[in-house]
């Protein structure tokens, strides 16, 4: 037992308490705050608190306060590895008033940060008996031991923090599984999550609600996988047919002799095989929107008539003379130069300004670098329940690489990536060599527009980072500033020079 009550030790006790059954749920802040505590009360001049991983059976800084916490976060520690591997590995607390003499004691760390270990206590962290991590504190203040009162409040503390740590992983469950049943949700319906944190996707975004209030025709282009499907979707979704059909044709899909069927039915032996009356795309899809993707492969003996259905709202089956009526948007997109289409008569120019009434240009990837974090993050969450494995995020490294990759593939290339380096990954932080991008690729495009320039690639992913450690640490500028291992002042000029607000919406 505790040989005597501390009211600020009991009164900070309740305080975290209440914080843990609230609805709490930034981990890292609360850890901190508990790491924090425990450092106070024990006079301790340096701590840490490190997390199991199982898959590398190495335990890593989560949470450090000290004069070397920000170059510590970067090393693991093996389960069998100095003291903190061996509480890890013994599930037992440690105190140690003679570090350098215990032959559990690793100098590894030490030596390379040049911070001496003199004095520890060390003690496990455990959700139902089995260690999920280490609180250590490192060198009492004023060259004194450690106590043993020191040693039953620290685990106090660890018992704190390991029920901060069980709360918010069942939580964070939850959350996952209600994200994952609502994407599943959007996916029997067909339609896909929407990414957007670029102000030129959110300039667009506000241009479609807009245009989605219309009836007219809307001419996406874009390169290959920049998701001018997704903007078609966002145009359905918001306009007033939201609740009729939204019917999709890849006309680049399809063979032409089946591709006048497919978007316009046939009856009964109209040619060989139609054994049956069947209805087209057009006919799905009336009183809601039809989306024609690579309409630029559509041949010209089509295009004549998917003009007449623009022009008059009726067509013909595939062997009838029976003209059918519909009420149809229609949505296009292509990924090639259909005005030099037009000029080398590829593609009707009547049909053209028909699809062009409202046209909307997707820029590639590379020219909106703010989105990658957060796309990163979501493909990363997507990919991680479906390999079943958990990481903690992007390594520096990692993200900065993405962030100045020129993307030729655009989302999908982004996407399939993160899910080679869901499979491959090992550690608690996606790598850069996880992605198993090229790196002569990683060189931006130079000309063009600014945005594709490494420096403001570099400063994309100092605003992301900068944020998140705000964030962490509830917008307090001091203990971001020391979380980031930089000077108040020089943060908050970060702050005004990067723009950063409090959060995005």
């Amino acid at each position: 037992m505790l040989s005597k009550i501390d009211a600020n030790k009991f009164n900070t006790l309740i305080e975290i308490n209440s914080l843990i059954n609230s609805k709490f749920t930034d981990l890292h802040s609360l850890l901190t705050q508990i790491l924090e505590s425990a450092t106070r009360f024990c006079q301790g001049e340096a701590s840490s608190l490190m997390l199991v991983n199982k898959e590398t059976k190495e335990l890593y800084f989560e949470v450090a306060l000290g004069s070397q916490s920000a170059k510590i976060a970067k090393y693991t520690v093996k389960l069998n590895e100095g003291i903190a591997g061996w509480v890890a590995t013994h599930n037992k607390s440690l105190m140690v008033n003679d570090v350098e003499n215990d032959k559990r004691h690793s100098k590894k760390i030490p030596d390379q940060l040049g911070y001496p270990s003199k004095t520890m206590i060390a003690v496990p962290m455990r959700i139902k008996d089995e260690c999920i991590g280490v609180i250590e504190l490192l060198n009492k203040k004023g060259g004194n031991y450690f106590t043993q009162d020191d040693l039953e409040w620290l685990e106090i503390l660890a018992n704190q923090a390991a029920l901060a740590i069980q709360n918010v992983q069942s939580f964070e469950r939850a959350r996952s599984e209600i994200d994952h049943l609502q994407t599943e949700l959007r996916n029997t319906q067909g339609y896909h999550t929407l990414i957007a944190k670029s102000p030129v996707i959110l300039e667009k975004l506000e241009i479609i609600d807009r245009v989605a209030q219309t009836d007219s025709s809307v001419l996406i282009l874009g390169e290959s996988g920049v998701g001018k499907e997704l903007i078609a979707e966002q145009i359905h979704l918001r306009s007033p047919r939201s609740a009729a059909p939204f019917i999709r044709v890849n006309c680049a899909a399809l063979p032409e002799n089946l591709l006048e069927s497919e978007l316009f039915g046939h009856v009964k032996g109209a040619f060989t095989n139609a054994i049956q009356n069947r209805q087209g795309r057009f006919e799905l899809a009336d009183g809601g929107t039809i989306f024609l993707d690579e309409i630029g492969d559509l041949p010209l003996a089509l295009q004549s008539k998917l003009l007449r259905v623009i022009q008059q709202k009726t067509f013909e089956k595939v062997g009838s003379n029976t003209s059918i009526t519909v009420d149809v948007r229609i949505l296009a997109a292509t990924n090639r130069d259909i005005e030099a289409m037009v000029e080398r008569g590829e593609f009707r120019n009547d049909l053209y300004y028909r699809i062009n009434v409202l046209p909307i240009y997707i820029p590639p990837l590379r020219q909106r670098p703010e989105d990658i974090p957060e796309l990163a993050d979501f493909f990363l969450t997507k990919y991680q329940r479906e390999t079943k494995k958990q990481f903690k995020g992007f390594s520096n490294d990692a993200m900065e690489f993405m962030l100045s990759y020129s993307w030729p593939g655009n989302i999908r290339e982004l996407e399939n990536s993160i899910e080679r380096a869901c499979v491959i990954g090992k550690g608690a932080w996606i790598q850069k060599d996880d992605l198993f991008l090229r790196n002569l690729a990683a060189i931006p495009e130079h000309g063009g527009e600014g945005s594709r320039n490494l420096k403001n690639a570099i400063n994309t992913f100092k605003v992301h980072f900068i944020q998140k450690v705000l964030e962490e640490n509830n917008w307090n500028q001091t203990e971001t500033a020391r979380a980031l291992d930089i000077q108040r002042t020089y943060l908050s000029r970060l702050i005004k020079e990067l723009s950063i607000k409090e959060h995005y919406s």
